[in-house]
């Protein structure tokens, strides 16, 4: 269940598909996991720029405090920050919340960001990501299921694991009577231009890296998409 990275060792991530479960409340299912990811940190910042349903920063901010006030976590926005850089490079522990991955990357590489962020969960600051702040810890953002509101400068995005993330994916219904392309299709789409390995991540199910450790965590398998090759089911993050 686990894949060996040599390159990155210090890396203490937890990377999940949504950050809400049917019928629960926000975080409400990863709590556990994100007390043992933030056990040596106080005060979080919080990253809100993917702004779900164009929620304003604040209030955002307010979601997330409300759900890490339970584990005695304290949450600050980085949007207010004067100096989001230092914010960032002084971080205890990070985590970027879900909503739209092209807005998310835009604002990252507009406030100078995205390589800050890099090099600091290189040296192990913590981080939680769900959804969209998932899918920017791939080497692309090129399989989010986003809309494209913005244009961001970049489709790069993090690298910390050498695969990209699909998050919240999702199986065909057999039952279904829509025709159009399923997650499936569009991530063979993907395949057709680049080699990049991709991991369908259902709800539920979350990756955790931990030194040069990556575990799938959850109920449920991944889809685990190669180029040239059918996809398949598996609990082992390895290719």
């Amino acid at each position: 269940m686990q894949l060996d990275q040599n390159n990155f060792d210090l890396k203490n991530l937890l990377l999940a598909s949504t950050s809400t479960l049917h019928g629960q409340e926000y975080l409400a299912y990863l709590l556990d996991d994100l007390k043992e990811l933030y056990a040596t940190a106080n005060t979080i910042i919080f990253i809100p720029f993917a702004r779900p349903s164009g929620i304003s920063h604040d209030d955002y901010t307010a979601i997330a405090a409300k759900a890490f006030a339970k584990i005695n976590k304290k949450i600050i926005g980085l949007h207010t920050f004067k100096n989001p850089i230092e914010a960032i490079q002084n971080a205890e522990a990070i985590f970027t919340g879900g909503g739209n991955t092209f807005l998310l990357v835009k604002q990252l590489y507009e406030l100078q960001i995205m390589a800050v962020l890099k090099q600091t969960l290189e040296n192990g600051t913590p981080y939680l990501g769900t959804s969209a702040g998932s899918n920017i810890a791939g080497l692309t953002m090129k399989t989010t299921n986003d809309m494209p509101i913005v244009y961001p400068p970049s489709f790069e995005t993090l690298g910390m694991v050498n695969f990209n993330i699909n998050a919240h994916y999702l199986d065909p219904d057999p039952n279904s009577t829509h025709k159009g392309e399923t997650r499936e299709t569009r991530i063979k789409e993907f395949h057709n231009f680049n080699s990049t390995p991709v991991i369908g991540l259902r709800e539920g199910s979350f990756i955790r890296v931990k030194d040069s450790k990556t575990i799938l965590k959850g109920d449920l398998k991944a889809r685990i998409f190669l180029q040239n090759k059918e996809p398949y089911e598996s609990l082992i993050l390895q290719f």
